[in-house]
């Protein structure tokens, strides 16, 4: 074995060790006034509705409960917080760019979530979830649009990436490289996930328990 795979060994188990532990519920926030109070480093996780944010959060801490899925998409319009191991927060934000909804309730998530991200200095990264069968669509390109104005850094993860054939999967995740690419903002990783197929977690939660750690090293 060599030392790069030593690394990510220890990656890998400190991620699995963080998110093993306790994480729970603590706010839900439709306004600025609502907002928790900026005590712990926090990664959040954007992306339109039904494209399987609740699931991936579910996924990551091994709770299938944890965060609430809806059938109808669009109906969660808070941001949720949840404290992991009092080391981390996981902030879902509202989905967006649901058909049904009114012009007027995506101009406020746009709002709201446009003051969250600039106004948030404890937002190590957001997360941005792609439907894979779909890739990046007008929807997303407006979100990504808002990341690079206020300037927070932001990782593309590709969900639900076990009902594609190999060839559709690289393809899309070329796609996605070369859109994301000519973005400052952007991280150069993409992260190819499954929920319901355990596909991409454990790698994902290594890079976030990496943010944790580094946010820690910072502070000391």
């Amino acid at each position: 074995m060599t030392s790069i795979d030593i690394q990510e060994e220890h990656e890998l188990e400190a991620g699995r060790q963080l998110f093993a532990k306790p994480c729970v519920f603590i706010a839900a926030a439709n306004n600025l006034e609502a907002l928790p109070d900026m005590q712990r480093p926090e990664v959040a996780f954007a992306g339109r509705s039904n494209v399987g944010k609740s699931s991936l959060v579910n996924a990551l801490t091994g709770r299938r409960m944890l965060a609430r899925t809806s059938q109808t998409p669009g109906r969660t319009r808070q941001l949720i917080f949840f404290n992991l191991a009092d080391r981390l927060d996981l902030v879902d934000l509202p989905g967006y760019g649901y058909a049904s909804a009114p012009k007027t309730d995506i101009k406020a998530w746009t709002k709201l979530t446009r003051q969250f991200l600039a106004g948030r200095q404890s937002l190590q990264r957001v997360f941005l979830l792609i439907d894979s069968r779909r890739g990046i669509g007008s929807a997303d390109e407006e979100v990504i649009s808002l990341l690079n104005d206020t300037a927070v850094s932001f990782a593309v993860v590709l969900t639900k990436t076990d009902k594609l054939k190999m060839l559709e999967l690289n393809k899309i995740v070329t796609d996605t490289e070369q859109k994301t690419a000519k973005n400052v903002a952007a991280f150069p990783k993409i992260w190819v996930t499954s929920s319901e197929k355990a596909h991409g977690i454990k790698e994902l939660r290594a890079h976030i328990a990496g943010l944790a750690l580094e946010q820690l090293h910072q502070e000391q």
